[in-house]
């Protein structure tokens, strides 16, 4: 199969089956899902909405973040992974949002890594969520399952992904698309052992073809 058709393929199930995707971390502001963004890496976006309303009560603007030092953060985040190192991140980050843009959240993938603790993963999600943009974050999940169904072709790193991605799917479906591959890689297509008895992509997924009983 080409890979155009595959694309279209996916892209038609996604559209009928999952017409709504969105993020499953909670937020009110642009502020609040930047910082539920830092601490969601390698941590559960369960465990994040555990953590970030109480956070956010003690921290709800920018510059309530950057007057304290990170170990009082610390004290808010201490059950999710790495916590010293998002502590020192969000403090930062809130520092830098004030020096360098009044403490509003910018809408360029650029500028956002500017920002501590905001890689390029992290700006994409902001800036796509955030703003609509048509900007592909790839997590574990998307580069898992582009590569399974077989949307991304020897792809090494998440930037190769996000290009391949990129190449096919229409601008204005990105961002949906974004989470339509993170919600199927979290819920079907899971690391250890794809659920391939639940999903609707085997007819055109390649790692099905290749691992279909015989």
């Amino acid at each position: 199969m080409r890979k155009k058709e595959r694309f279209k393929g996916v892209i038609e199930f996604f559209e009928k089956n999952m017409p709504i995707a969105e993020t499953e971390l909670e937020y009110d502001n642009p502020f609040q899902l930047i910082v539920a963004v830092i601490l969601s890496a390698q941590c559960t976006d369960k465990r994040v909405n555990l953590i970030t309303p109480e956070l956010l009560k003690r921290f709800p603007t920018p510059q309530k973040m950057a007057e304290v030092e990170p170990v009082e953060v610390f004290d808010y985040i201490k059950s999710c992974s790495y916590p010293n190192n998002k502590a020192k991140h969000l403090v930062g980050m809130a520092q830098k949002l004030i020096e360098l843009f009044d403490g509003t959240v910018p809408d360029d993938v650029d500028d956002l890594q500017k920002l501590p603790g905001v890689g390029r993963k992290t700006a994409n999600v902001i800036a796509s969520v955030v703003y609509n943009k048509p900007t592909m974050a790839v997590d574990t999940h998307v580069f898992r399952v582009a590569a399974r169904i077989g949307l991304s072709t020897n792809a090494k790193t998440p930037l190769a992904t996000e290009k391949q991605l990129m190449q096919y799917i229409p601008l204005e479906l990105v961002p949906k698309a974004h989470h339509w591959l993170i919600l199927h890689g979290r819920y079907v297509c899971v690391a250890r052992k794809p659920k391939c008895k639940d999903c609707g992509l085997t007819g055109i997924c390649k790692y099905y073809s290749l691992n279909k009983p015989a």
